[in-house]
Order: C-alpha cells, then sequence, then structure tokens
C-alpha cells in the first residue's frame, strides 16, 4: 500500500518560507561586520536558515509515514 502524499499547502507554506528568509531586506539584516565562531554573521544565518528549511520539510514528508 502507497503512503499517503504529504500535505502541499505545508510545502509551499515551507518554500515561501525560504523565498522570506532569502530575500534582500532578511539578509540584510544579518550583512554585518562580525563574527560568530570565527565565521561571518551572515554565513552561519544563511547556513542555518538552509538547515532549518531542510528540517521542516523532513519533518513535513515523514510526519505521515
Amino acid at each position: 500500500m502507497r503512503a499517503p502524499d504529504p500535505d502541499p499547502q505545508k510545502l509551499v507554506a515551507v518554500f515561501l518560507l525560504g523565498v522570506v528568509l532569502f530575500n534582500y531586506p532578511i539578509l540584510s539584516l544579518f550583512n554585518k561586520a562580525g563574527s560568530a565562531f570565527g565565521v561571518p554573521v551572515l554565513y552561519v544565518y544563511i547556513f542555518l536558515a538552509w538547515a532549518g528549511l531542510i528540517a521542516l520539510v523532513a519533518w513535513i514528508v515523514e510526519r505521515k509515514r
């Protein structure tokens, strides 16, 4: 038997969240001189936001199984 498909509305919401997180006004908040653990703040933000989006998609897809 086939597993039910993940909720497409939630996946679209995660996509739109990604568009907002990686758009200019939000990115400019983190484009400051400074570093976190020796890495520029902007790079840390991009990595954490990307990892968070991947985790959200995985949670949505795996929750149905």
